[in-house]
């Protein structure tokens, strides 16, 4: 019989867990993926705030799959996905398949804001978080030599979307300033840096408990963050916040994190999406309409009793959808029923600084420095490698005991790699522009 080919796309948690599993002769499977490295996304606020290195989180694709002959990488963008012939054209050249999952997770939703998508700072991906470092570090050498009047807009951060990113962050930044900044730049006055989070809703958090939500806020409040409630981002031009109610803050920092959409390829059909622009899948994450192909992690949406508006776009989902295809996979290679994905909520978890965090499990809820400890040990136990979470652990001890970090680098392109990110992306438009005629 012949192997069969499956084509993953994307190697976040739900794509890299996938393809790790599928260790059967009975498959040939490529992976595909924009970068050379699977991210680790909840700690991209660590690298932004120069807690991190990048390579902490980052693990190379080629690296974890180096014993698995019956695995291949490769790092494209996927231009156009045929479900009628089974391939994935991508500017690498085109992949056949008999079996394709998608697993492209999410991007940052602007809500139609192309002023806020051009100008504010987006947090999903490695390369974001990085992007961020340096703009952060970037504005404080430039208050260094500011006029009153250009020290406020840089001396002004705002964070949108009180979630656990935007919670975080705003936290990680209010730590920065007391404990790292005045030590740094000793000329420098910082009690005049504001960091603002800026929630559409009533409070932070809002899909915890009220514990955690009013704890959050508490932690925030005693960091020195500004909390703005109730309050919608209408527009920003990368100087001027502007808001709905007409008040606007002078800035030079927006970080927004105050939405995801699914990350879909060119190709699926439209009536195959809902809400948040994910795929509608069954229980065994099928895509609905389509045969052989299935959808997994963030942009897979599937009804359940348990869950009728879809499951929770998070790590643990992702992982535990991919762990249950795998097992069908091999199923299906010896023709026996399929496994229907059940998911129940182990609980969810954001930290706001240093013994600061909430923790919501389905029996308790709790707050505090035992929070905090638990926060710290699943995320070190979610990290691939032994070498990385000794990386993080050390540098997560250097950071508790002496309440700094000696990670600040601005790793800014050079004139040669930005010359090269140009020619890329003519090239880019002009086999685009081929393709088409």
């Amino acid at each position: 019989m012949a192997v069969k080919q499956i084509v993953i796309l994307g190697a976040g948690f739900a794509g890299l867990q996938l393809a790790r599993r599928m260790k059967s002769d009975d498959y040939e499977i490529t992976v595909i993926d924009q970068y050379n490295f699977h991210q680790f996304q909840p700690l991209f606020y660590q690298v932004a705030t120069a807690r991190l290195e990048p390579s902490a989180i980052s693990f190379p694709l080629r690296k974890v799959f180096q014993n698995r002959e019956n695995i291949h990488v490769r790092i494209a963008k996927v231009e156009n996905v045929d479900t009628q012939y089974q391939n994935v054209v991508t500017d690498k050249g085109v992949y056949r398949y008999d079996y394709l999952v998608i697993a492209t997770g999410c991007i940052t939703n602007y809500f139609g804001n192309k002023n806020i998508e051009k100008y504010a700072f987006s947090m999903k991906s490695t390369p974001d978080a990085v992007t961020i470092r340096n703009r952060i570090l970037l504005n404080f050498e430039d208050a260094l030599v500011a006029t009153p009047e250009e020290k406020e807009g840089i001396m002004n951060i705002v964070v949108t979307g009180g979630g656990p990113t935007g919670v975080e962050m705003a936290g990680a930044l209010a730590e920065m300033k007391k404990n790292v900044l005045p030590k740094d730049y000793p000329d420098m006055d910082f009690t005049g840096l504001n960091i603002y989070l800026v929630e559409g809703s009533a409070g932070t958090l809002m899909n915890m408990s009220q514990a955690s939500q009013q704890k959050s806020r508490e932690y925030l409040e005693a960091l020195g963050v500004r909390l703005l409630f109730n309050t919608i981002v209408e527009d920003y031009d990368g100087q001027i916040v502007k808001f709905k109610d007409g008040t606007t803050i002078k800035t030079h920092t927006m970080i927004w994190t105050a939405g995801v959409m699914g990350n879909v390829p060119e190709g699926i059909p439209k009536e195959m999406l809902v809400r948040g622009n994910r795929i509608k899948v069954d229980a065994f994450n099928k895509i609905q309409g389509l045969t052989n192909a299935f959808a997994i992690g963030d942009i897979a949406y599937m009804e359940t009793p348990d869950w009728p508006k879809g499951h929770p776009q998070l790590a643990n989902v992702a992982i535990n959808q991919a762990k249950n295809l795998a097992d069908n996979f091999k199923r299906m290679a010896r023709n026996e029923k399929l496994l229907e994905f059940k998911y129940k909520n182990p609980g969810t978890m954001a930290t706001v600084g240093k013994r600061k965090a909430v923790v919501d499990l389905p029996f308790i809820s709790f707050q505090g420095r035992l929070a905090w400890l638990a926060w710290m040990f699943l995320h070190l136990m979610l990290i691939l490698s032994v070498k990385n979470k000794l990386t993080i652990f050390i540098n997560w001890a250097i950071s508790y005991f002496t309440n700094d970090t000696t990670l600040r680098l601005m790793l800014l392109p050079t004139p040669k790699e930005t010359v090269m990110a140009e020619d890329h992306y003519e090239a880019e438009k002009a086999g685009t522009r081929e393709h088409i005629a």
